[in-house]
């Protein structure tokens, strides 16, 4: 049996998530992709809940993980989870994803609880912008921008815009979901986290390809977040080099508290 979406390019994340079912090939909403493969933050989602459907005892929070994105995911993908360990308060699983005859991402993700420690610090302090209320919205969807751009209110905290010519390349917006009303956090978190245009776009003259190859994150929240909450987001290219732009990243919540940090490896095609 196939998943299918036929009706609306609009399909919520809440909608796409309720059809997954890692047991069945999954057929790729069209409001979902970006070029020819699906959006990078939804197969990353969905190597969530694969993850979080494996057997076994439930799993702990998510706190690390690692996609590599090795080939296009185009029309349907096969999503499979396995539980590579379980220790007593870390448990690894690994998730492949297919589609077609190709494996079109490879996906580590570590789920650990909370341990007692005395070392505790934060030391990546939030930018000092307006809220998301009162920041520009970034209108309809120019140029080339892919089309699951839809699922998300975006809002300009700061930084650059895309193809500017920018010096300093940076991408400071506040991001949320239009729809991830009962979304399980840690999927929502991670669905959210890629959607930011790389930082090296900001440097562009003219709009072009750009593709994820290694996406890393590690979730830093106290607690589980709002799923339906607006997050700042930033993303800033710290080299660009060999047609390869290597960029940090970050997500804080409404209230200030980070809650994510990763690094990215984009191809760029300029």
């Amino acid at each position: 049996m196939t998943v299918t979406d036929n009706e609306s390019r609009s399909t919520s994340l809440s909608e796409v998530l309720r059809a997954f079912d890692p047991a069945q090939e999954f057929a790729i909403p069209a409001g979902w992709t970006q070029g020819r493969t699906a959006y990078g933050g939804l197969t990353a989602a969905l190597a969530v809940v694969a993850a979080q459907q494996t057997d076994g005892a439930p799993l702990p929070a998510l706190r690390a993980a690692q996609f590599a994105f090795t080939a296009p995911a185009t029309e349907t993908m096969t999503v499979r989870a396995r539980r590579l360990r379980e220790g007593r308060s870390v448990t690894s699983v690994a998730v492949e994803t297919r589609s077609g005859d190709s494996v079109a991402a490879q996906s580590t993700l570590i789920f650990a609880g909370a341990r007692d420690s005395s070392v505790e610090h934060t030391l990546i302090p939030r930018p000092d912008v307006a809220g998301p209320q009162d920041c520009p919205s970034v209108g309809g969807r120019p140029g080339a921008q892919p089309s699951f751009t839809d699922q998300f209110e975006r809002r300009i905290a700061g930084g650059a815009i895309p193809v500017t010519k920018a010096v300093e390349p940076e991408v400071l917006w506040w991001m949320r979901h239009r729809d991830a009303q009962g979304v399980d956090p840690a999927a929502a978190l991670v669905a959210l986290g890629d959607s930011l245009p790389p930082a090296a776009m900001t440097a562009f003259a003219d709009w072009a390809p750009i593709s994820t190859v290694m996406w890393s994150i590690d979730i830093c929240a106290d607690e589980a977040v709002d799923p339906t909450g607006w997050f700042l987001l930033r993303s800033t290219s710290a080299v660009s080099r060999g047609g390869y732009s290597y960029q940090t990243m970050e997500a804080w919540d409404a209230d200030g508290q980070l809650v994510m940090t990763g690094t990215q490896t984009v191809a760029i095609f300029t």
